[in-house]
């Protein structure tokens, strides 16, 4: 071959390796390049999906409860609790795949409603009972026992209730009124307030009650003009009764727990502090149950008796404080009554009974002795005081307990704090004590308290706004089933005062509104700080628990006098659905 023509072969050889090499190489370059992009775009897609959000909720208007932030219209869930709070652009990095996209139609959002004062189970037992709240005349309360005893087994206890003799005038209920109707079951049948209750002849008998049973301290066996009790007892007189009551089955409790979380769950009720009263037996074993069935729906803050302090002690150091569905480290106690009963204490007698000033349930003595113990102990101390006597005794109490035990900032609560004599109102802030408080109450007995303690005292009854403007920190709540445990209808209370007999369009004692927010915090932001869960509820914040509502109407728009009506949407606990009205698809 010719030396020229060979050489040339070997160059186009050559050239011919160098471009095929080059190619190669460049197309693995790319290759590669395209597999490292391909997994870079599977890794990110992967992240995404880790750090994408459970839950979207977008174009709401949304009350935060979070000062530094107060409106957001977005807001992202994941693993229970809010990470994100903003608007629509805030939220696309947490949107993956699975994530679940609610749209809010531009409905007011709040944080969860804390309901601080709750009988949880035996509100839940009461739903099942005779139903008396809105008995208006001796005949239909009657009536309604009469139709309730043909359904009930013969030797059944009819109990619950809830009954209110200020609907029909003022007079007290006496066996007589229902003996005929109930010859075969024994009755016991509360007043609304839980402070006063109704017993028929049989009942009496089987507690042993008649003419010569002596009279019960801290309570009272109201007797007829010949010296016979009338069925009526008063307070610590009603254990008499009580105490020969069956207890509930551990199924009956496990039904009340479960009805009462779905009865509050539809108000938008996501939290409940449970405080102890003449509960029936089992109530902690069955909340307990449930925590370890994983069957809570509402999360549930335990307090329980004060006297039995060492027993929560005993348990916080068995089980410890349990978690964010369980918790306890609360004691709650009495000093009196209640208004309705005539047996809340104050300082001046009643207005309509010049001899009476109503009761101290329990020994001055032993509640100091009670209360000191428990703090030492650690625990948070809530003690039921409606007269300002009790009122002043307590805050007298709790001041001189800070003194000698310390002040660790405690939270000592005083549940109700109905009637406050004006020189207290400034010692709630002073002493960082918090009043546990029932706006519903005020717009139920403002019907007749005037009459009951006079003009004067009525002026710091239910004194919210008194309170709300010397800085203290009011926390709001229902004492269901002693009434609705509905905030929608607490705000309504709060803000307008006006009476449920419609006879205060302006409100009663209308000094003491407050504004929509001031009730809003009082269910919720406050209500967290009552039992030490500001950290963790009470806001839709960053990092704290994902419990909201969606509600169909604007607290802050309608007409004060329309708030009654609005009506929660959905209710969401840890950003899980737990309730919905099915009006927001």
């Amino acid at each position: 071959m010719d030396a020229r023509l060979q050489s040339w072969i070997l160059d186009d050889w050559n050239l011919y390796f160098n471009t095929m090499f080059k190619i190669s190489n460049s197309l693995l370059r790319r290759y590669r390049y395209f597999v490292l992009i391909g997994i870079l775009f599977n890794y990110a897609c992967d992240h995404d999906d880790r750090s994408a959000a459970d839950l979207v909720v977008q174009n709401g208007n949304v009350w935060t409860g979070d000062d530094k932030h107060p409106r957001a219209s977005a807001f992202a869930v994941r693993n229970g609790v809010f990470v994100a709070i903003g608007n629509e652009k805030d939220m696309l990095k947490w949107k993956g795949e699975r994530t679940e996209v609610i749209d809010a139609k531009g409905k007011l959002i709040t944080p969860g409603f804390i309901d601080c004062h709750v009988h949880f189970i035996t509100g839940g037992l009461n739903l099942a009972s005779v139903q008396l709240r809105d008995a208006d005349t001796p005949y239909r309360f009657i009536e309604r026992i009469k139709r309730f005893a043909k359904n009930t087994r013969q030797g059944n206890w009819i109990t619950g209730g809830e009954w209110e003799h200020q609907s029909w005038g003022g007079e007290l209920p006496k066996k007589e009124w229902i003996d005929s109707v109930t010859r075969d079951n024994p009755v016991f049948v509360r007043r609304l307030d839980g402070h006063m209750g109704l017993a028929n002849s049989t009942a009496l008998q089987l507690a042993g009650i008649d003419e010569n049973t002596l009279p019960v301290v801290g309570g009272e066996i109201v007797k007829n003009a010949k010296g016979q009790p009338s069925g009526i007892l008063k307070d610590n007189a009603m254990n008499l009764v009580l105490d020969v009551i069956p207890p509930p089955t551990k199924s009956q409790l496990q039904h009340a727990l479960n009805a009462s979380m779905e009865y509050v769950l539809k108000n938008g009720v996501t939290s409940v502090h449970h405080v102890a009263g003449s509960e029936p037996e089992g109530i902690v074993e069955a909340f307990d149950d449930a925590r370890k069935k994983n069957t809570l729906k509402t999360r549930i803050y335990v307090l329980m008796p004060l006297k039995d302090w060492k027993f929560m002690v005993s348990k916080m150091g068995h089980d410890g404080k349990g978690d964010e569905w369980l918790k306890y480290g609360g004691v709650k106690g009495f000093v009196d009554g209640s208004l309705g009963s005539h047996t809340a204490a104050f300082e001046n007698p009643y207005t309509d009974k010049p001899t009476d000033k109503g009761i101290f349930i329990n020994d001055k003595d032993s509640l100091v002795s009670w209360i000191k113990s428990a703090d030492r102990a650690g625990l948070q101390v809530a003690v039921h005081a409606i007269g300002d006597a009790a009122i002043h005794f307590l805050l007298n109490t709790y001041e001189m307990i800070q003194e000698e035990n310390g002040s660790r900032g405690q939270r000592f609560r005083i549940e109700h704090a109905q009637h406050i004599a004006p020189r207290d109102i400034e010692r709630f802030a002073r002493l960082n004590v918090i009043p546990s408080m029932q706006p519903y109450h005020a717009i139920d007995d403002g019907r007749w308290a005037e009459t009951v303690i006079g003009p004067e005292r009525i002026k710091t009854t239910y004194a919210f706004r008194s309170l709300f403007e010397a800085k203290v920190r009011v926390a709001f709540g229902s004492d269901w089933y002693v009434a609705p445990p509905n905030p929608i209808e607490g705000i309504y209370a709060a803000v307008t005062r006006r009476t449920l007999d419609n006879k205060n369009p302006d409100g009663w004692v209308p000094e003491q509104k407050i504004s929509v927010e001031q009730a809003l915090k009082a269910y919720t932001v406050n209500a967290a700080f009552a039992s030490f869960d500001e950290n963790v509820k009470g806001s839709i914040a960053k990092g704290k628990l994902a419990d909201f509502v969606i509600l169909d109407q604007n607290l802050f728009e309608v007409s004060p006098d329309s708030i009654r009506y609005i009506r929660v949407l959905e209710t969401f606990v840890g950003g899980r659905m737990v309730y919905s009205g099915g009006l927001l698809d």
